[in-house]
C-alpha cells in the first residue's frame, strides 16, 4: 500500500536487524553481478550506446511513480528549476558518460575484468577529497590507492602485451572505474537536497534521454535483434539491476555508515565471475583473484573505520 516501505522489514531485535541489512546488501551485490553479465550479453548483439541510454531511461521512468506515490523508495521531493538543471548535468550526464564507456569495456574485455575495475572506484574517490599530508589519514588514502592501483596493474599488464580491442577494453574498463567513482562525487553533492534514490531516479531518466540522439543514430547502422531472450534479458536488468537493488542499497545507508554499507562493493567483483562463469562459459583469469586481493585491501583499507580500532585498549 501507500504508506508502506522498505524499513518496516528491518523492524525486531538488533540481531536481526544486522541479518536483514546484510542479507539485504548481498542480495543487491548479487542483482549487480547478474546485471553486468547480462549487459555483457546484450552488447554483443545490440549497439552499446542504445543498450545502456534505453535501460536507465526506462529504469529512471519506471522508479519516479513509484517515488511519488509510494514510499517503498523513501520520501518524495518536487524538484525546483535550479536543482532540476543541476540534475541534468551534475546526475544525467555524468551517468551517460559512465554508462557509454561501461557498455563498450563489456563489448570489448572480460565482464569479469570490468567489474574488478568498477570495484576500484572508492578508492579514487579518496583521492580527490584532499591533497597529500602529514598525517595518518593521508597515509591510509594513498596507500589505499597503491594497493588498488597495484590490482589494476595486474590486470592491465597481460594486455599490454596484447594489441587490438583487448587492450581498448582494458583502458575502457579503467576508465568506466573512474567516470563512477565521478557519477557518485556528483551524487554526493546532489544528496544535499535530495535522497539517494531521488537523485539516482532522475539521473537515470536524464541520462537516457541524453542519449537517445545518439542510439537512434546507432540503429542507423547496426541491426537490432528484437526477441524474446533479448528483451527480457533487458527487462530483468532494468528492473533487478535498477530499481531493486538501488532500493536494497538506500534502505541499507539508512539503518548503516556509508563506509560499512561500501565494503559490500567489493563482493561485486566475484558475483560478477561467478555469474559470467556459469551463464557465458567465461574462464577466470589467474591473475583475477591477485587482483581482487589488491583491490579489496586497498579499498577496505581506505573505507574502513579505522578511528575505532585506535579506540580499543588491551585489557
Amino acid at each position: 500500500m501507500i504508506g508502506y516501505s522498505l524499513d518496516a522489514v528491518f523492524k525486531g531485535t538488533k540481531q536481526s536487524h544486522h541479518t536483514l541489512t546484510a542479507s539485504g546488501l548481498l542480495l543487491a551485490v548479487v542483482l549487480w553481478g547478474a546485471n553486468n553479465v547480462g549487459t555483457k550479453w546484450l552488447v554483443n548483439d545490440w549497439p552499446p550506446i542504445w543498450t545502456g541510454g534505453t535501460r536507465f531511461l526506462l529504469a529512471g521512468l519506471l522508479m519516479l511513480p513509484i517515488l511519488r506515490f509510494t514510499r517503498w523508495l523513501g520520501d518524495y521531493q518536487p524538484l525546483t528549476p535550479k536543482l532540476r538543471w543541476r540534475l541534468w548535468w551534475r546526475g544525467g550526464l555524468s551517468l551517460a558518460v559512465y554508462i557509454v564507456v561501461f557498455c563498450w569495456a563489456l563489448r570489448l574485455t572480460s565482464v569479469s575484468h570490468v567489474a574488478l575495475y568498477l570495484g576500484a572506484s572508492p578508492v579514487w574517490s579518496l583521492l580527490v577529497e584532499g591533497a597529500p599530508q602529514k598525517n595518518w589519514s593521508s597515509v591510509r588514502r594513498y596507500g589505499a590507492a597503491l594497493l588498488a592501483l597495484s590490482g589494476v596493474a595486474v590486470l592491465f599488464g597481460p594486455a599490454l602485451r596484447h594489441s587490438g580491442f583487448h587492450l581498448a577494453g582494458e583502458c575502457c574498463g579503467l576508465l568506466t572505474s573512474v567516470l563512477w567513482a565521478n557519477f557518485n562525487h556528483q551524487g554526493r553533492v546532489l544528496a544535499r537536497e535530495l535522497s539517494g534514490v531521488e537523485v539516482a531516479a532522475h539521473s537515470m531518466w536524464m541520462s537516457g534521454v541524453w542519449l537517445l540522439p545518439f542510439g537512434l543514430c546507432e540503429l542507423a547502422f547496426h541491426p537490432l535483434p528484437v526477441d524474446r531472450a533479448h528483451l527480457a534479458v533487458q527487462g530483468g536488468c532494468i528492473l533487478f539491476g535498477g530499481v531493486v537493488p538501488y532500493a536494497l542499497w538506500n534502505t541499507a545507508l539508512r539503518h548503516w555508515q556509508t563506509s560499512r554499507v561500501m565494503l559490500f562493493n567489493n563482493f561485486i567483483p566475484l558475483a560478477t565471475a561467478s555469474w559470467a562463469h556459469w551463464l557465458l562459459h567465461e574462464p577466470i583469469a589467474p591473475t583475477f583473484f591477485v587482483a581482487m586481493l589488491f583491490i579489496a585491501a586497498g579499498v577496505v583499507l581506505g573505507q574502513a573505520d579505522w578511528s575505532r580500532l585506535r579506540k580499543v585498549r588491551p585489557a
